[in-house]
């Protein structure tokens, strides 16, 4: 069987200090190690930042839906401009032919430009566009990090782990055989997540884990999956997850000692690196995302 092409892409052009894709270097390694029972790899895995071409364009996004990529991860970490209307068109007929995704961001309005994808950016809930349905939730929960506004979650130091809660039934993305438990229990922390949430119009669509801020208590989601669908054109739509942080992803939420922007001044954890059964929780939930995402087989 040959390998899943899987694409790994921020929405930003390369730039040292911020989260461009080098920051992603530890999910491009462990997803290209992964092998199947007779020692082959399991998926062949491209990383990249945004490019703009004469167009404005990313020359790969904009195509993608011709590509022979399987899956797109991406992680939105722009301001608002990540990604052009030609570039959704190719983001979103890519998961129209079949191709799985999934879309991340974070706080505030931080990777907004993921709410014009088509069907997942229903899932994104940011400050200003397409905000959190219910009004109650308008309101600041990280209040150490001044400048940022909601949705911001507190879940935790970057560096630490977050106890997650799973959304019964438990979704195939969250088991992990070889826990004691059977299930995934942990995932990275981030000081202030985004806000995502099942569209309301889409049935194939739901919450699969939560989270619990520690500083008011309150729930969030963490994760909402997407089902296979058939569109209106007869074929099946590609499977899909809206996730509420890209900090789930990145370097240094896996182990605060490596390095970071240097915007990023909120004190680092370490129970990433303390609590036994995190890193291999973690592992565990990108194996099942990258098998799970996979277009069938024809």
């Amino acid at each position: 069987m040959s390998p899943l092409r899987i694409l790994l892409q921020t929405t930003i052009p390369t730039t040292a200090d911020d989260w461009s894709i080098a920051r992603f270097s530890l999910l491009h390694n462990y997803l290209s190690s992964l092998q199947d029972e007779a020692g082959n790899p399991l998926c062949e895995v491209t990383s990249r930042d945004r490019e703009a071409n004469e167009n404005g364009d990313d020359p790969v996004l904009s195509t993608l839906d011709t590509s022979d990529f399987d899956e797109l991860w991406l992680f939105a970490v722009d301001v608002g401009d990540g990604i052009s209307e030609k570039d959704c068109e190719g983001i979103s007929d890519f998961r129209r032919r079949g191709g799985g995704m999934v879309v991340t961001r974070d706080h505030m309005d931080l990777g907004c430009s993921a709410c014009a994808l088509a069907g997942v950016g229903d899932a994104h809930y940011f400050h200003t566009k397409n905000p959190d349905p219910d009004p109650l939730r308008h309101c600041i929960d990280d209040p150490y990090t001044t400048h940022i506004s909601y949705p911001n979650y507190h879940s935790g130091r970057n560096g630490d782990c977050q106890h997650i809660t799973i959304v019964e039934p438990t979704h195939d993305l969250l088991k992990n055989p070889a826990a004691t438990t059977g299930i995934i229990q942990f995932l990275p922390a981030h000081p202030h997540e985004g806000a995502v949430g099942a569209p309301v119009n889409n049935p194939y669509a739901r919450a699969i884990a939560t989270g619990t801020s520690l500083i008011t208590g309150r729930t969030f989601n963490l994760a909402i999956a997407f089902e296979r669908e058939q569109a209106a054109q007869g074929n099946l739509l590609g499977r899909a997850v809206a996730e509420s942080t890209f900090h789930h992803f990145c370097d240094y939420n896996w182990d605060a000692r490596l390095d970071c922007p240097s915007f990023v001044d909120e004190p680092p954890g370490d129970t990433m690196q303390t609590e036994p059964q995190a890193l291999p929780d973690l592992k565990a939930y990108l194996r099942n995302l990258a098998l799970w995402l996979a277009p069938p087989k024809s």
